[in-house]
């Protein structure tokens, strides 16, 4: 299966969860679990070349020009990790179907979990660094959304909250030293940077792009001092756990360092930095998870101390302890994925996680007590279990790793960390399972059915058939460390086997598990004096610095952002000018080449009327109806100057974009009074006068003098009319500019154009819900009302031209790739004829004879317009280039079919949507306001035989 799809398939199989929720639990799960099945086989039919040392690439240019290309390559490593990321996520959809309550939104939650898990698996196939970083931002998004999935509970709002802004912050660093990378590479393609190590570490931004691109590793990994965020995450539902925090999210940051590990590694610096976080966060996550009775909070912090393993593995630079890391990355996933799974089976079952409150429950829980504790055994290092492998073999690389210039320094600490891994496994054994049977469980323990052990069971198989039998798993790990060594170091030589003889390693493995046995013999008096003794507690700090920043960004922002627009304005104004100034005094300007054009009496009346309408605005802009009269009239003015200036379309978009927009602002006034209040000094009056005439001055100098002068070089007009048809199929220039050569433009503009109508209708909603509400509903009309609401002329008079507008709005719509027109034009042509119904028979009349709703006109556009420009990748074009061709239907004659007429489709329908969308929203403030209203045109009622008797104002507003 292509790559691309393998990349997109949870992306497009999000959209399925949320519409399969009403057919019930088990299809929301299963169609999630297909769309998983289906990228999780069509990665397994790469293996083969894989396993044969092949890598694939794919790749879609995007954004050339930046260097941002849909670039994407699977190779040993890569195939690891997507291999954990779906097959672990395989297991946590069924373990989440029957985990969940029917009180949780499974189309919720199944959606979020699939948005991560496109967004992990385009991170380990990305070939290039700035879609990698598109990518790691959207596992920090859709992680904060399943860390916060339960949103009635405080703590996992919190720990979404930290878990965003500590990945957050490091994901920004990152940014900056990815590139940094690229850069000294001179390209931001992986597969070029991984071949260019001597040029990168001789570099002298090596060393910050270092330190940048491990903050992100080491915020997203949990590392010291950035380890508090991952426990807090730990209020997420259990199957979120266990996915994130086992194979997924957490692994984000170990993959990146070991996918630049062959041009990053090898340094003094990479060393002491990596290596140092690793030890110190290994040890201190142990021993913090000993003393914690939480048990998703034990494990919390024990996958902070594996994660602190493996990244003191990849820190010490060498292939032996690359092979060892990814070794222990695949036995990780296995039994902490079904630990955390075992967590919450017996917080389902027993309704607590407290250890203090469980006991005896291997009676009990029978089924429960065999994965659990064969899982922890594997993670304290018991032989013939995976995790003895892994750890010896750290412990192994740990003799021969000498920091800061002492050779004991490393062992110590590796053989403390083990020490205390092992002791709180024997802690979570010992008091989870053994010890009497319970008479005050909070509820009545007992192993649940398949749906919530078979997944961390097939999991704890693996387990034991890799501790068992490690020659079946040595080739696959040894392929994906040569896909992290690359061309920098050879493939170690050793050899995946239980017994290795008398070795150091194993010396000190023994001690670490004796170690840990003893620990848990004294572990009471050892807990109480951990609970008597002060220590710092790292989300303590991290709130201070919080609240600290808050106050100084409100100390610096607050007296400059007081709300005021005036002095944003003219603080913005007199920047501009002054920088303006500077440069035309220290630049030269070059002399006219071109003469005054004389100007005609039509074009001075014009312009006469342009700056008496805008000075009356400035002097009469209290009254809110005359003001708006006014704006209408420039925007008139400005569309008779497009028409002069030979811009036909411009014109048609400014007339039509009036139109729309006084009818709205009529309607925005309706709720406001008819004049504003009185609120600037005559100072300060004075000073704004000032800074107007300063700054319209300087744009009258700076546009005199631009007119009399030809533009330097060849203007890009030239290009864009020598290649309008030929490049993009229609003569049209300005339209082809739009859907073609600007297209990512006009696709922006319409997601905003869409994003503001959808606010003013959340605006909408709140203002009904709240005071205003209340106010709106015992406002009484300052004026007396017109006794016929819907007059008939009106009513008759827009029934008749509804069909004609809209006819014109399909020819302007059709021609507009070779005349004037076009898909913004004609969507606003088409919103005015609507309109223009709803002003003529009243809201509920016409919304009455709607069939779609204007938020799904909306999205439709947008998607039909993503979905057009996406459509260009599969013939290897950049994304929104068009094409075109010429067909010929008996009778007709020959006519053209371009591409670009589905993109303005999505933009027809997305300004139609928007325009009717923020007409709702008005028209729902108006019926609350006492406005009466009709559901039948010309407030006839025609199951009345009477005639309609046509009060006064003042008597139909109390009826």
């Amino acid at each position: 299966m292509s790559l691309f799809f393998i990349v997109a398939l949870p992306f497009f199989g999000a959209l399925l969860p949320g519409l399969m929720n009403a057919a019930g639990r088990s299809a929301c799960a299963g169609v999630t679990f297909t769309v998983s099945l289906a990228a999780f086989i069509g990665l397994l039919t790469n293996l083969p070349s894989v396993l044969a040392g092949d890598v694939l690439t794919a790749r879609i240019d995007w954004m050339p020009s930046l260097g941002l290309n849909f670039t994407l390559m699977l190779d040993g490593l890569g195939f690891f990790f997507a291999f954990l990321i779906l097959g672990i996520g395989l297991l946590i959809i069924a373990y989440a179907r029957h985990y969940l309550s029917r009180d949780d939104n499974m189309g919720e939650f199944f959606t979020y979990l699939l948005l991560f898990q496109g967004a992990m698996v385009g991170i380990v196939l990305s070939d290039n660094i700035l879609l990698l970083l598109v990518f790691w931002e959207l596992t920090s998004l859709s992680s904060f959304l399943l860390i916060g999935y339960w949103k009635h509970l405080p703590e996992g709002r919190q720990g979404a909250r930290m878990a965003l802004a500590v990945t957050g912050m490091g994901g920004l660093a990152m940014i900056a030293g990815m590139l940094m990378l690229g850069q000294i590479a001179g390209s931001y393609d992986l597969s070029v940077i991984l071949e260019n190590r001597a040029l990168i570490q001789t570099d002298p931004l090596y060393t910050p792009a270092l330190v940048l691109i491990l903050l992100g590793c080491f915020t997203k990994s949990a590392q010291f001092p950035f380890h508090f965020w991952l426990p807090h995450a730990m209020a997420a539902p259990t199957p979120v756990s266990a996915y994130l925090h086992s194979a997924t999210m957490v692994k984000a940051g170990i993959f990146l360092m070991a996918r630049m590990w062959p041009v990053l590694s090898g340094t003094p610096e990479w060393f002491v930095i990596v290596t140092t976080a690793g030890l110190v966060t290994m040890v201190l996550g142990a021993v913090i998870a000993l003393f914690k009775h939480d048990l998703k909070a034990l494990l919390a912090f024990s996958t902070v101390s594996h994660l602190g393993l493996i990244t003191m593995l990849l820190g010490t630079g060498t292939a032996f302890g690359a092979m060892a890391a990814m070794f222990h990355i695949l036995n990780h996933a296995t039994f902490k994925a079904a630990l955390f799974m075992s967590a919450g089976i017996i917080d389902h079952e027993t309704h607590t996680r407290d250890i203090r409150r469980l006991g005896g429950l291997r009676r009990l829980m029978p089924v429960t007590f065999v994965i659990a504790t064969l899982a922890a055994l594997s993670m304290a290092g018991i032989p013939f279990l995976n995790g003895f492998l892994s750890k010896e073999m750290m412990l192994e690389e740990a003799t021969h790793t000498v920091l800061f210039g002492t050779p004991w320094l490393v062992p110590a600490l590796a053989i403390s960390g083990s020490l205390f891994s092992a002791a709180y496994c024997f802690r979570l054994i010992g008091h989870t399972f053994f010890g009497p049977v319970r008479d005050d469980y909070p509820s009545n323990p007992h192993d649940p059915g398949p749906g919530l052990w078979l997944p961390p069971s097939i999991l704890v198989t693996l387990v034991v058939v890799i501790g068992m039998a490690p020659f079946l798993a040595e080739p696959f790990v040894k392929l994906v460390t040569a896909s992290v060594l690359g061309n920098a170091a050879e493939l170690p030589k050793a050899y995946f086997k239980i017994w290795h003889g008398l070795v150091p390693a194993l010396f000190m493995s023994v001690a670490a598990v004796v170690g840990g046995l003893l620990v848990m013999v004294v572990f009471t008096p050892l807990l109480r004096l951990w609970e008597t003794t002060p220590r710092p507690e790292a989300k303590a700090i991290f709130d201070a610095l919080v609240a600290t920043a808050v106050r100084l960004a409100r100390g610096l922002i607050l007296p400059l952002h007081n709300g005021a627009f005036t002095r944003y304005a003219a603080i913005g104004a007199i920047t501009i000018v002054a920088a303006g100034f500077h440069a035309w005094k220290t630049g030269t300007v070059a002399p006219p080449t071109r003469e005054v054009q004389a100007a005609g009496p039509v074009l001075v009346a014009g312009w006469l009327m342009l700056v008496a309408a805008t000075g009356g605005l400035v002097f009469m802009h209290r009254n809110r109806f005359f003001s708006l009269i006014l704006i209408g009239i420039v925007g008139l003015m400005v569309s008779i100057g497009f028409i002069f200036f030979s811009a036909p379309d411009l014109a048609m978009t400014q007339f039509t974009v009036e139109v729309v927009t006084i009818i709205l602002l009529l309607l925005a006034l309706n709720f406001l009074p008819k004049r504003t209040p009185m609120e600037s000094s005559v100072l300060r009056r004075v000073r704004d006068a000032g800074v107007a005439a300063i700054g319209g001055l300087a744009t009258f100098t700076l546009a005199y003098h631009y007119l009399l002068r030809d533009a330097v070089g060849t203007p890009i007009s030239e290009f864009h009319l020598a290649n309008s048809y030929k490049g993009g199929g229609g003569t049209n220039v300005v339209n082809v500019i739009l859907v073609d050569f600007r297209g990512f433009d006009t696709y922006g503009e319409i997601i905003v154009l869409g994003i503001a109508a959808l606010l003013i209708y959340a605006l909408t909603e709140t203002l009904l819900g709240g005071r205003v509400r209340a106010r709106l509903l015992n406002r009484k009309p300052d004026q007396q009302r017109a006794g016929e609401m819907h007059p008939m002329m009106m009513v008759v008079l827009t029934r008749v031209i509804m069909p004609l507008v809209l006819m014109v709005g399909f020819y302007i719509f059709l021609r507009g790739h070779n005349e004037p027109g076009g898909g913004f034009i004609a969507g606003l042509i088409v919103s005015i004829a609507v309109v223009m119904q709803y002003m003529a028979s009243g809201f509920a009349w016409a919304s009455a004879r709607l069939k779609y709703p204007y938020h799904g006109v909306i999205g439709a556009g947008v998607l039909i317009a993503g979905l057009t420009g996406i459509g260009s990748w599969f013939v290897g074009k950049p994304f929104l280039t068009s094409d075109f061709t010429y067909v010929r239907i008996p009778p007709f004659e020959k006519f053209e079919l371009a591409t670009a007429a589905l993109f303005d489709l999505g933009v027809f329908l997305a300004v139609v949507g928007a325009v009717m969308l923020s007409l709702e929203s008005f028209s729902r403030l108006a019926r609350r306001a006492h406005m009466p209203e009709s559901e039948h045109p010309m407030d006839i009622d025609p199951s009345r035989d009477d005639p309609p008797h046509l009060e006064t104002g003042p008597a139909r507003e109390g009826a």
